[in-house]
């Protein structure tokens, strides 16, 4: 399944001040509790793991379950020093594997 994610970030963050990071991937979320049109269950499909990297340091993880919603988005905080690469995986059900990278610019 061809996935895609919004990620959305500022240009540019002062050392050391906190802002926000905000995360959507596009996916199902299918929780394996429905029928399909046939009558027979549809298969679980969930985006488990989504983690936030800066330079190889998690700085944020999230578990997600089956009651998150298709297209799970994700908001948070976080500060940083220094310039570098935030990475962002969604790891689920089914092999699915989706990354992301953005650079980070630190003044």
């Amino acid at each position: 399944m061809a996935s895609r994610a919004v990620i959305t970030l500022p240009a540019r963050v002062q050392a050391g001040e906190a802002f926000e990071v905000r995360a959507t991937v596009a996916h199902a979320m299918e929780t394996g509790y429905r029928s399909g049109d046939d009558g027979s269950r549809l298969a679980r499909d969930l985006v488990r793991r989504f983690e936030c990297r800066l330079d190889g340091e998690l700085v944020f993880a999230a578990d997600l379950y089956a009651a998150i919603s298709a297209n799970p988005y994700l908001a948070f905080w976080m500060r940083a020093g220094k310039s570098g690469e935030l990475s962002f995986s969604w790891r689920g059900d089914n092999g699915f594997e989706h990354r992301e990278t953005r650079a980070l610019t630190v003044t």
